[in-house]
């Protein structure tokens, strides 16, 4: 809304994330482009979305128009998924050629930085994060926030989130009710002073789940998550590959191991946005990362003895202990 979005527009982004990235744009009017996944690190290719407007897209009077469905497209967003940063130098890159505005989805990356110890949501021109409770930095409830380096736009955005309206009950455009509650704030302001311990537990615990798995010599069974060389991952989730993945999560919350799916179904699959056209097999690595992928516990609380049990009750699986 901040960026006049709307009705005959249209945003970039990828079919494999959290509902409300695509939701966010439909529910402007606009309409959502979605580009497949790079497979080791679940996030937004960036060749595959040069890809995608070379094929689909032409400039017209300076405007970029998707062609199919007419509609300009406006921006670009991709998603920091599962804690790690999506790189963002090629898709600025891809931007600032196709005049794009970025807003990145970092509302699982809180405190991520990537290569050259750039943060999540600092790189675009809005910055969207999250403190669902079950994320690094958990609200009581729901709650959000975000970021921008252009002061217009901020206070674009200030505005925004009472109404539209300032001086108050003056409305020069419409907005909604987006504050956060003080209750939820008073929460995250004292939680916020232990962000970085938390996350550095998640890490440490990646780390045990790493030696543990390599020890156990599942190479064969299972893909733990990759980080990208000098990037800080803060393991929102912990996402392994699996072969039956159906099967092995059944037999792991018979042991009494929690686990979660991210995502079961792509975006582009979809019942709501049947109309956008989309079939099986139109983003294959977003289709297979939704068969494969297993989310494990992460949280920092754990010890290291439940992270060896989950290990091995996968082992076991494996071995044969499923039968």
């Amino acid at each position: 809304m901040a960026l006049d979005i709307g009705p005959g527009d249209a945003v970039i982004t990828t079919p494999y994330t959290f509902f409300a990235t695509a939701g966010t744009i439909a529910r402007t009017g606009a309409r959502p482009l979605f580009c497949d996944i790079e497979p080791e690190t679940f996030n937004l290719s960036a060749p595959a979305v040069r890809r995608f407007l070379e094929a689909h897209c032409e400039r017209r009077d300076g405007v970029l128009w998707h062609r199919s469905s007419g509609t300009r497209v406006k921006a670009l967003m991709p998603v920091h998924l599962y804690g790690q940063v999506c790189p963002m130098e090629p898709l600025l890159a891809i931007a600032r050629e196709a005049g794009l505005r970025v807003i990145e989805d970092a509302a699982q990356a809180i405190g991520a930085r990537d290569a050259l110890a750039h943060p999540a949501g600092s790189r675009g021109d809005i910055g969207c994060f999250s403190f669902f409770p079950t994320k690094n930095l958990g609200a009581f409830g729901d709650a959000g926030l975000c970021t921008t380096q252009d002061e217009a736009l901020a206070e674009h955005m200030r505005i925004l989130r009472v109404h539209g309206g300032k001086p108050k009950y003056h409305h020069a455009f419409i907005g909604g009710n987006f504050r956060i509650d003080e209750l939820q704030a008073a929460v995250l302001n004292i939680k916020l002073d232990y962000l970085d311990d938390w996350s550095a537990r998640r890490g440490a615990n990646a780390r045990i789940y790493d030696e543990a798995f390599a020890r156990a010599g599942l190479e064969a069974h299972v893909a733990t998550p990759r980080t990208l060389p000098g990037f800080h991952h803060i393991y929102n989730q912990y996402v392994i590959r699996v072969q039956r993945r159906d099967a092995l999560r059944e037999q792991l919350a018979a042991a009494g191991v929690g686990t979660e799916i991210y995502y079961p179904i792509p975006l582009h699959l979809q019942k709501c946005f049947a109309y956008l056209g989309h079939g099986e097999g139109d983003f294959p690595e977003a289709e297979r990362a939704a068969r494969e992928t297993l989310a494990l516990p992460i949280y920092p609380e754990l010890a290291a003895a439940q992270l060896h049990y989950v290990v091995e009750r996968i082992g076991a699986f494996y071995a044969g202990g499923a039968a």
